[in-house]
């Protein structure tokens, strides 16, 4: 890499830890905790990219962004935030900033992120950070999967496009829709949930035209509309009128079953999915658990609850367990045991009790107990080929599925392993220098188990 870095962070290591693999990188590198003094030295004409935080001591970095694009609209900025809410995400993206990159970070990733800003050195002006949007939302997740999802909401909610919302009972594709919306220019029109008693005659689509008036229809489990329906919300999205509302729909069905099985038009399938958004269910992004469990203690606290907290043996069985109702199930646990728990601190034989009042865990979506690890990829590469509609995937495909599966297998047997590449050579079956070679070509860190807080 080449040019100089802009650094601020109000905590020591930071600073140090990426001053001196930036350095390392052959960047210049001004590091400071104050706002104040990144602010001084960006008006100066100094730095080619900035790393800033949000929270600071003497202000907030998001909210610098306007100043910056205005005096220097070439100097791109990568947001870091501990603020890991769907907010900072967004605030971010509207802000244009180069990047975002909640924390704890991956360093070799930021240094990545750094080098393509230190490449591309140009953004667009950005408009001011609306100060009218709520605090926050009902969306909490600091894990890889909830931050991408966080990303994708901010990137499309200022479009046009419609988006099908996917996911199990329970993960908040509500709370999505409702996220996409809140966020997006059309805040201040109506925001209507469609169900399908709301069509089943023909006024129903007039009628429900007529609540929108340009604001966003939300088509409520999709595939449980009948063909009468379906037919009528085609149309209703071919001649939306002179105030179109923008389209989304949910659904917790495999919508390419559905397809196959004839229970779902695939005219309104593709006319549905023009972005696509799948919320991970609670088992994909376990780290999250002790985050919500948490938030849900603090949310029963300010309704008149005792306070509470979990023991460490307590949260460890939580995380544990396989939550199949997902976030809405949590709260509903998280709830219940409040209410019971003998004291301040809750043990992990009251969180038993409580689970062992639970439904049990269902298969995941579209899948069977048994079933084999190359069915199972073979179920996930036809979801693949489905989100594409009767179009093909971009050319490539082959090496990129063979990527796709050989880093994430790498990344875990090393995990596995502890990182001895010996014992991962010899668990994968290959020569050392294969492996050592595959770290190389995939960028893979070796000390990637190691994050910043």
């Amino acid at each position: 890499m080449d040019g100089t870095v802009l650094v601020a962070d109000d905590d020591r290591t930071i600073r140090t830890v990426l001053t001196q693999a930036l350095t390392r990188a052959g960047c210049k590198v001004h590091a400071t905790s104050s706002l104040t003094t990144l602010m001084r030295w960006v008006g100066e004409g100094r730095g080619d990219a900035v790393i800033t935080d949000v929270m600071m001591p003497d202000g907030n970095g998001l909210e610098m962004l306007p100043k910056i694009s205005q005096d220097r609209p070439d100097l791109p900025v990568i947001v870091i935030s501990a603020q890991n809410t769907i907010m900072t995400a967004i605030q971010a993206e509207e802000a244009e900033a180069f990047d975002y990159l909640p924390k704890p970070f991956d360093l070799p990733d930021l240094m990545k992120r750094t080098a393509r800003a230190l490449e591309t050195r140009s953004r667009r002006p950005s408009a001011p950070v609306e100060d009218d949007r709520p605090d926050e939302l009902p969306l909490i997740g600091r894990t890889p999967a909830m931050q991408a999802l966080y990303r994708v909401v901010a990137r499309i909610m200022n479009t046009d496009l419609p988006v099908l919302i996917t996911g199990e009972s329970g993960t908040g594709k509500s709370l999505i829709a409702r996220a996409v919306h809140d966020f997006s220019d059309r805040r201040t029109l109506p925001f209507v949930t469609v169900s399908p008693s709301d069509l089943t005659d023909l006024e129903g689509p007039s009628r429900v035209m007529a609540r929108a008036r340009g604001g966003t229809i939300v088509l409520d489990e999709v595939a449980d509309l009948d063909d009468d329906a379906q037919g009528r919300v085609v149309r209703m999205m071919d001649a939306p009128g002179d105030h179109a509302p923008r389209f989304m729909a949910t659904s917790q069905a495999r919508l390419s079953d559905r397809l196959e099985k004839g229970g779902l038009r695939e005219d309104l399938y593709y006319r549905l999915s023009g972005a696509v958004i799948e919320v991970p269910s609670l088992r994909e992004r376990v780290d999250d658990i002790p985050l919500l469990a948490e938030h849900f203690l603090g949310r029963v606290e300010r309704e008149g609850m005792p306070h509470r907290v979990l023991s460490d043996e307590a949260m460890e069985l939580m995380r544990a367990y396989s939550w199949p109702g997902n976030v809405r199930q949590l709260e509903n646990a998280v709830r219940r045991i409040a209410l019971t728990a003998r004291a301040e601190e809750i043990t992990r034989a009251e969180i038993e009790v409580v689970l062992g009042n639970q439904p049990a865990a269902q298969p995941v979506l579209g899948q069977t107990q048994g079933e084999s690890l190359s069915a199972s990829v073979g179920r996930h590469l036809q979801h693949y080929f489905d989100l594409h509609g009767n179009m093909l995937p971009p050319p490539g495909l082959y090496a990129r599925i063979l990527r796709e599966v050989e880093l994430p297998l790498i990344e875990i047997a090393l995990d596995a392993t502890g990182g001895n590449q010996a014992k991962c050579a010899d668990l994968l079956g290959i020569n050392r220098n294969t492996l050592r070679k595959k770290i190389k070509d995939l960028e893979i860190s070796v000390t990637r188990r190691r994050k910043l807080m």
